[in-house]
C-alpha cells in the first residue's frame, strides 16, 4: 500500500490541449517484439518532437518556481572540455579501470560502471563514435525523494533532483576532463534533462548498477532507486562490468507498491514488449501529464521499499538466502 495518501488529480485542460495524435508508446516502441533502435520522445529540443507542447509546459512551470530554478543553475562545471593531450599515457585496460573508477568516485560518485557502447541504445539519427561508457550514479537523500509529488509551495523532492542533476552535470564534466588530460577522447553525457545521443538506463544495467525495477527505474543493491545517472563516452581502453542478478526482478512481480502508489496508475503489473524485449514499462502517456503538473514527480522510486534508508542490502541478501536454499544462482 502506499505509504502516503494518493493526491487527487485530473489532467488539466491545459495539458489536453497539448497531447499529440500520435501515442508516446507508440514511439516507444510498446507491443513491438522486433529489435530497433529508440527515438527520443521528450527532453530533446522541443522543436519537432511530437510531445514538445508538453515539454515546453513541464518547462514553463519548472522554471517558474525559484527554489527548483537556484537548485537547477547552481555550478554545472565546466563551460568547456580541456583539449585532448597530445601524448597518451600508456596504460593496461586493468590498470585504466581502475584508475577511472576511482577518479568518478572523487568526484562524487557513489556507483561507477563500465560497458560497451552498443548500437541499440544510440538514438536513431545519433551517433557515439567511442567505443566505451563509464556510468556514474549519485545517490539523492532519500527522505527529501519522499517528500513527492512536489507543489508549489513545497518542492523539496523536486528541489532535491535539481540539485543532483546539477552535480551530476558538473561530476561528468570533469571526467570527462580528467580522461581527456590522459590524452584519450571523452564526451559528458549526462543524461538529465536530455536525451542527447544515448539511453543510460540500459548501458547502467549492463554495467552492473542492479536490475530494472516494475517502476521502470534501476533498483539497485545497496541504494535502492533513489540515484541519478550519468555517463561519459570515450576511446580510453577499459574492461566491461557485468550485469548482476540478486532477485529484484523477482521481487517486483509480487510487489505492487509502486503501482498502487501511482496517482496516474502509469505502471504495468505486467512486463510488455518494447522494441523487442520484454521488460518492466511506464506508461509515458499516463505518466507525464501527472509528472508534467508535479515538478517532476518520483512517488514510485520514494515508495519503492528497496529505496527505503538501509534497507535494500539485507533485502538483497535475504533474497540470495533464499536462493542458495532453493539450489538458484545469481551474481553480484
Amino acid at each position: 500500500m502506499p505509504r502516503h495518501p494518493l493526491p487527487d488529480w485530473s489532467l488539466p485542460a491545459e495539458q489536453t490541449a497539448l497531447i499529440p495524435d500520435i501515442s508516446g508508446n507508440t514511439i516507444n516502441g510498446l507491443g513491438e517484439r522486433a529489435k530497433r533502435r529508440p527515438e527520443i520522445v521528450y527532453w530533446d529540443s522541443p522543436d519537432g518532437l511530437a510531445h514538445g507542447p508538453l515539454q515546453g509546459y513541464f518547462y514553463a512551470r519548472y522554471f517558474d518556481s525559484p527554489e527548483i530554478k537556484a537548485a537547477y543553475s547552481a555550478d554545472r562545471g565546466p563551460e568547456e572540455l580541456s583539449p585532448v593531450a597530445a601524448t597518451r599515457v600508456e596504460r593496461t585496460p586493468s590498470e585504466w579501470t581502475a584508475a577511472i573508477k576511482t577518479e568518478t568516485r572523487v568526484l562524487g560518485a557513489e556507483m561507477v560502471g563500465i560497458t560497451a557502447v552498443r548500437r541499440e541504445w544510440v538514438y536513431e539519427g545519433h551517433t557515439v563514435a567511442e567505443p566505451w561508457l563509464v556510468i556514474m550514479g549519485l545517490v539523492m537523500d532519500q527522505p527529501r525523494v519522499a517528500m513527492a509529488p512536489s507543489t508549489a509551495e513545497h518542492t523539496t523532492s523536486a528541489v532535491e533532483v535539481a540539485v543532483h542533476i546539477a552535480r551530476i552535470d558538473k561530476s561528468s564534466k570533469l571526467l570527462a576532463n580528467w580522461v581527456r588530460e590522459q590524452g584519450y577522447d571523452a564526451v559528458p553525457r549526462p543524461g538529465q534533462r536530455a536525451s542527447g545521443d544515448i539511453m543510460l538506463l540500459p548501458a547502467a544495467l549492463e554495467a552492473g548498477f542492479g536490475e530494472l525495477g516494475k517502476h521502470g527505474s534501476i533498483i539497485h543493491p545497496v541504494y535502492g532507486s533513489s540515484f541519478r545517472l550519468a555517463a561519459i563516452s570515450t576511446d580510453m581502453p577499459l574492461v566491461a562490468d557485468a550485469p548482476i542478478d540478486f532477485g529484484a526482478d523477482d521481487f517486483c512481480t509480487n510487489c505492487n507498491v509502486c503501482s498502487a502508489a501511482c496517482p496516474p496508475d502509469a505502471i504495468f503489473q505486467d512486463k510488455q514488449w518494447v522494441r523487442g524485449d520484454r521488460k518492466w514499462y511506464v506508461d509515458f502517456d499516463k505518466c507525464v501529464p501527472y509528472f508534467n503538473d508535479h515538478y517532476g514527480c518520483g512517488i514510485c522510486i520514494a515508495d519503492c521499499p528497496w529505496s527505503l534508508p538501509g534497507v535494500a542490502q539485507g533485502l538483497a541478501s535475504k533474497l540470495e538466502r533464499r536462493r542458495i536454499r532453493k539450489g538458484e544462482t545469481g551474481s553480484r
